[in-house]
């Protein structure tokens, strides 16, 4: 890696990423309200020397590091996600603990964007020493709607890059190690509502009526065989209700009942099957018994698609810097993530970060989830060698 010092971070960028890291982790904030870690942000980076960061979806930034050596060189994006979740912290061994009753980065949002900070500061530092692009990110609502995924391709803000990175920490990967693999690594997530509306009847006379729960009942039976028996296996599908409301009393005829779920599929081709499937399923349903739908899509993030060229490169870096040893293997996971929107802009990557040792073994989302620091300078020089990497192919 050409013009690349071994001291990755200098000490006061070491610093200053710990720092971040404990700070949102202290003061975290809600999707679509990172108002204090926007400005956080911008004013560490400003302390670095870097100027000129513009906003995006609102509570996010973005900057471009401009390499100043000669030739035309790559444009590489990094996106570190940095909002938090509506979840109170339970656990009494940090020393930076979530100071905002009910809010806590349970999902490692705090590690990602400090990385993203390192990552600026480095490339900053080396800017004579390269040719191209970087463009950092750090991005709001990665966890709630309006999603700040969805803000950068469609402010296009990805328009004329040649890759895109991402990444996350990882609870079943032990500290210090890494993964990633190509293809699809997490699932789309779309949201349906639907409300069957029947005719209220008396309870004693059903004939005069018509039942909605019984339109629901059916629904719910037959939605699923669109899963088992139109699916592949391979594309992940999954259909599921997760709330029901209907009815007024024991004894009269349910004339509305109104359900919510969400549908997953790795497979971009099919995503819009199998929502056109749940409409022509609840359609039958109604119609079958005598009443009416209507139905409501709403489209969430993509599947996180992985290049394979990046991947490899990704795990020659790896082996490279950290050793074979601290590459491993792990399956998709079903759960998503909206980097699903970079990586149908650009060809992309999203490797996990381990995090898993004694005492932090609990999962995100969850009121115990911890990761030590101990793996935020690593993870950060790793995501700088490999940004260099892309950078000069």
């Amino acid at each position: 890696m050409k013009n690349l010092s071994n001291n990755l971070l200098s000490e006061l960028e070491r610093e200053a990423v710990i720092q971040m890291r404990h700070e949102m982790h202290r003061e975290p904030e809600l999707s679509n309200s990172e108002w204090k870690t926007q400005k956080r942000i911008r004013e560490a980076l400003e302390r670095f020397g870097i100027a000129g960061a513009k906003t995006f979806h609102r509570t996010g930034l973005y900057i471009d590091i401009k390499g100043l050596a000669p030739g035309r060189g790559r444009s590489i994006a990094l996106r570190g996600d940095i909002d938090a979740l509506p979840i109170q912290e339970d656990r009494d061994d940090l020393s930076f603990i979530s100071e905002v009753p009910g809010v806590m980065h349970a999902c490692g949002h705090d590690i990602h964007g400090s990385i993203a900070l390192g990552t600026a500061l480095a490339f900053h530092r080396t800017r004579k020493n390269f040719a191209g692009r970087l463009r950092v990110f750090f991005q709001p609502a990665e966890e709630t709607e309006p999603l700040g995924g969805r803000s950068v391709a469609d402010e296009k803000l990805l328009d004329g890059f040649d890759a895109a990175i991402g990444f996350h920490v990882h609870t079943d990967i032990p500290a210090g190690s890494y993964a990633a693999r190509a293809g699809a690594v997490t699932n789309s997530s779309d949201q349906f509502s639907l409300t069957f509306e029947g005719v209220m009847a008396h309870g004693a006379k059903p004939y005069e009526g018509v039942d909605a729960i019984a339109i629901a009942g059916t629904f719910i039976n037959e939605v699923q065989k669109v899963v088992s028996r139109e699916m592949s296996s391979q594309d992940s599908p999954v259909v599921t209700i997760g709330t029901i409301n209907g009815g007024q009393a024991t004894n009269i005829i349910c004339p509305s009942v109104r359900l919510t779920g969400t549908i997953r599929t790795s497979s971009s081709e099919r995503r819009e099957h199998l929502v056109h499937r749940i409409r022509q399923v609840a359609e039958a349903a109604a119609a079958m018994h005598r009443g009416k739908v209507e139905f409501s899509p709403q489209w969430g993030e993509p599947p996180v698609v992985n290049d394979p060229a990046l991947v490899e490169r990704f795990k020659r870096v790896v082996v490279d810097t950290a050793g074979g040893d601290k590459l491993v293997e792990r399956p998709p996971t079903p759960g998503s993530d909206d980097f699903g929107f970079y990586t149908s802009c650009v060809p992309s990557i999203y490797f996990w970060v381990g995090s898993r040792e004694e005492g932090k073994e609990s999962a995100v989302h969850t009121p115990t989830f911890a990761a030590s620091d101990a793996i935020l300078i690593p993870a950060t020089e790793l995501a700088i060698r490999y940004c260099w990497d892309l950078l000069h192919p």
